[in-house]
Order: structure tokens, then C-alpha cells, then sequence
């Protein structure tokens, strides 16, 4: 009995280690700012969203570079009205979350367990809008047209495709509102790849400020007060 308390207690004091060094490092590296490309002409708007824990990149929903609408079709969503949409969301994450997951109190060990240790599939959550507000939860970038095409084809490259080359829709009904749908992803969740790390990375990828690395969305928006 005696080492089996003995065991436990190691087994509890890993995990309070661990759980410390992860915070601490999450912080610290989510702190040194990687900056943004200098002397570019400020062409396209695009925004990052948070819901308070889940950031999502926010594009136009059509533009010169790429018409979104027959990526994402609004065919997959509910909308019944489509001809103010301006805006499309989208952010990658664990699957087991995003559709088993619609409340805090509706997750199970293991969803939480898969999605620590990246043993679970990713999506990505698409949605439309007609409007994005300005505030201290989403945020306006404008960047170059260049810049912009490199974010789309970062996006892009997070979707999984079928034969067809078209982007592979999963069909659920754990959707959050009538304009949004989810897809198939490329990649594993981890506590090391989170869906902030995707957005993050996203902003690395067109040439915008970014965290070295984050887990979390606090990181990426101190970098846009």
C-alpha cells in the first residue's frame, strides 16, 4: 500500500511539474514578438477574432485573389439569405471538440485526453458574416495583396481534399448557427499545436505580427493592442 501512495504521489507531482513548465513556457515564448514585414503596401483587410479562448482568421469572403464562396460553398451552410455576406471565419482545431464538445460542461476525458496528446483527427470551422466589429476581441490588419495570397494558400494547405482536389465537408448536426460548417483538416492537435498556434502561424505566414510560439489566443491579441 505503502508504494502505491508512494507512486501516486510521484505521479502527481510529474503532473504539477509539468503543468507549471508548460504555463511558464507558454508564457514566455508567447511574449517574444515575432515582427512584421516592413514596407509593404496595405492592400487587403483581414481580422483575428477570439471567443475569449479560440482565435479564428477572418477574410474577405471574395476578392481578386480568391472567391472563398466556391471553396467554403454557402450550399453547406443553412443561410437562407447569402447577398450581404462579406466575411469568412475560420479556424482549425480538434475535431472531438468542435462537434462533441458544445459546452465546457459537455467535455469528456476522452475528447480532453486525445486532443493533449494529438491521438484525434483536426477540423477546420468555417463561417460567414456580413459584418466584423473592430474591438478589443477582433482586430483589423491590413495587409499586401502578396501577403494575402500567402495566407491563402497557408489556409488552404490546412484542409484536407478528396480525388476531386475539393475540400472534404463533415456531416454533422453539431453546428453553431445557420452560416458556418465544418471540414476536414490536415494535421494533429496537441498541447504543443493548438488552434491559436494555427492562427498564429497564419499570421507568421503572411508576414504579420506574431508570438514565437502561443498556445493560447491572449498572446497573439497583446500583440494587436
Amino acid at each position: 500500500m505503502k508504494k502505491i501512495f508512494k507512486y501516486t504521489g510521484y505521479i502527481i507531482l510529474f503532473f504539477v511539474v509539468f503543468v507549471l513548465l508548460y504555463l511558464l513556457v507558454a508564457y514566455a515564448l508567447s511574449r517574444i514578438t515575432v515582427d512584421k514585414e516592413m514596407n509593404q503596401p496595405e492592400e487587403i483587410a483581414i481580422y483575428i477574432k477570439t471567443n475569449g479562448v479560440h482565435t479564428d482568421l477572418v477574410l474577405p469572403a471574395k476578392s481578386a485573389q480568391l472567391d472563398w464562396t466556391k471553396e467554403i460553398k454557402f450550399s453547406n451552410t443553412h443561410l437562407d439569405d447569402t447577398s450581404q455576406i462579406k466575411y469568412l471565419a475560420m479556424g482549425w482545431g480538434d475535431k472531438g471538440f468542435y462537434l462533441q464538445t458544445p459546452r465546457w460542461s459537455d467535455l469528456k476525458f476522452g475528447v480532453a485526453f486525445k486532443a493533449m496528446t494529438g491521438l484525434s483527427t483536426t477540423a477546420i470551422h468555417a463561417s460567414f458574416y456580413e459584418t466584423i466589429p473592430d474591438n478589443e476581441r477582433c482586430k483589423k490588419i491590413l495587409i499586401s495583396n502578396a501577403q494575402y495570397s500567402r495566407l491563402i494558400n497557408f489556409i488552404l494547405g490546412s484542409f484536407q481534399k478528396n480525388s476531386s482536389g475539393n475540400l472534404v465537408k463533415i456531416i454533422t448536426n453539431a453546428n453553431y448557427n445557420k452560416a458556418d460548417a465544418f471540414y476536414e483538416a490536415n494535421g494533429n492537435y496537441s498541447l504543443f499545436h493548438t488552434c491559436n498556434t494555427w492562427a498564429n502561424d497564419g499570421l507568421k505566414a503572411c508576414g504579420q505580427k506574431a508570438c514565437l510560439w502561443t498556445a493560447f489566443d491572449t498572446g497573439i491579441f497583446l500583440k494587436y493592442k
